[in-house]
């Protein structure tokens, strides 16, 4: 029989939430903010450069920053 996780989507899922939930509340804390909206496109920018070029490109909080950079660009 071969190996399997089933439901190792619904948990991969969560943690992506949980990496989103956590980038969200560090960055509204670091700018003094409490929406998305607050934020400036100088400080998405200071974001997104940290995303790009101080973390790893492996990391796995690569998707909490662009979570939060798309949003905003969403808007």
């Amino acid at each position: 029989m071969a190996f399997e996780w089933n439901g190792i989507n619904k948990l991969e899922e969560r943690i992506c939430e949980d990496i989103d939930e956590s980038v969200c509340q560090y960055v509204y804390e670091y700018y003094e903010v409490e929406e998305l909206e607050e934020l400036t496109h100088e400080q998405i920018d200071e974001i997104e450069h940290f995303r790009t070029e101080e973390l790893n490109q492996y990391s796995i909080m690569q998707t909490g920053f662009s979570t939060i950079v798309n949003q905003w660009n969403d808007l």
